[in-house]
Parts: structure tokens; sequence; C-alpha cells
């Protein structure tokens, strides 16, 4: 297995509070990968530390088997932030235009879409099944569907990692299940990693390949609840997760 992301010794502070500690962490290709842990344990900053949006204070991170710093082609990376259901129902941008936005992440912008984008763009709605929703407004889809869209964003960029943060939130518990139904069939079947960050453990626990325990540090082997537990003396706790044991 090739290892896409690779963190050693990593560790984050802001002012004079440290919020990551020592974390190693590999996730390779093909893996789904759960981090769960209470509201401010770190698991939005370990994101954004994948995603080159923040520089650690200390230690290496690598993508793809580059380090970071030199790392150039982020449309192999998709991103669904914390808050991508607030924007404005109104805004008069349809499911396809949104979808497009991918091909621009990789072509640049102001392009125009050629044909091979266009086949993308099918591709990707065919693959997380709102095809039929090609032409309706962003603001009239419900919750789960605007998601199934901007993961579709990230698809028609061709991205070979996609990074979930708190992404059913706001989606009623029906929806939820249905969402991560979906996200099993994107990773065994379309074979994408997936990186998923969460306070859901419920629903998240029994799905995911991989699960990591978050509060500040990493440590061999627990269980969810004992992070909950003791969620603010804790550190960040990694657990393998077979399916069917």
């Amino acid at each position: 297995m090739n290892n896409i992301i690779e963190m050693a010794n990593v560790n984050f502070e802001r002012g004079n509070v440290s919020i990551l500690e020592n974390i190693d962490l590999v996730i390779e290709q093909g893996d789904f990968l759960g981090i769960i842990g209470p509201n401010g344990a770190g698991k939005t900053t370990l994101l954004k530390i994948i995603l080159g949006l923040i520089r650690p204070t200390g230690g290496t991170v690598k993508l793809f088997g580059e380090n970071i710093h030199r790392f150039k082609d982020w449309y192999r990376i998709g991103y669904i932030p914390q808050h991508a259901l607030n924007f404005d129902a109104n805004f008069p941008i349809s499911a396809f235009e949104a979808v497009s936005m991918g091909r621009f992440s990789k072509k640049g912008l102001f392009k125009k879409l050629r044909e091979e984008d266009m086949q993308a763009i099918d591709d990707a709605l065919e693959i997380v099944d709102m095809s039929e929703h090609r032409n309706r407004r962003m603001g009239e889809l419900s919750g789960g569907q605007q998601q199934r869209i901007f993961i579709a964003r990230a698809l028609a960029s061709q991205s070979e990692l996609l990074i979930l943060d708190e992404p059913t939130v706001g989606i009623d518990i029906v929806m939820q299940r249905e969402f991560y139904d979906f996200l099993e069939i994107l990773n065994k079947e379309r074979k994408i990693t997936l990186v998923l960050a969460t306070h859901d453990i419920s629903n998240i626990t029994s799905r995911v390949g991989k699960l990591a325990c978050i509060n500040r540090r990493m440590f061999p082997a627990c269980h969810p609840e004992e992070l909950f537990a003791g969620a603010h003396g804790g550190g960040m706790k990694f657990v393998h997760h077979l399916h069917g044991e």
C-alpha cells in the first residue's frame, strides 16, 4: 500500500497553548479513517495541517510521499469543511455548476470547460446518484443532497483523498445514516481514501476501517467511550477496527 499521509512528531501551539502534541499518523491508500473527540480536542486543527492551511510548530508532514512544503497537486485532495451547508440558499447556482468548480481547481480559473471536463462532471454526479438533480438550485436540495454535491465537486477534480470535517451537522438522523452508507460505498467500491472527523461515535465506529480518538495526543489502543469519559485529560488514541470482528 502507498502512504497518502505521513505525520511524524507533529505539534501545534497557538500562543502558549498546546493544541496538538507529538502526533504520529499514517494513512494508506484506500483507508477509511474516522477521527473522533470532544469539542476543542484538535480534530479540525489536525485536518487543517494535513490540508496545508496551517503550519505545524514542529514535526513533519508528507502528502503522497512528498514533503507538504513542496506539495503542489492539491487537486488530488478534496475537502468538505465543517460549515459547508451554511450558505445562502437563494444564491443562484445549480448542482451542475457547483460540481463544475471541481474541474477549475484542477485546470485553473478562467479556463473553458472541454468535453473531458463535462464528462468528469457527469461521472461525478452519477457516482453520488445526483444526476437527476443536476439542474436544481443548491438551495432547493436537502442537506444530505448538498453534501453529495460537495463530494461530487471533489470527485470531478479526480481527488484521491477526501477529507470531511463534521459532514453530518445539520442533517437529520435518517439522512445521516444514508450519508454514511454512501461513504462506505465510495471507499469500498470507488477506492477513495476517506478521512472523516466527527463526534458521532454511534454511527462511525462500525463503518470505518481505522479510528483515531483525539484529545491533543495519541496513545496506543483505547475504546472511544474512555476518551469522552475523561475528555479534557486524555490524549489522542488510535484504534484499528476490523469489520466483522
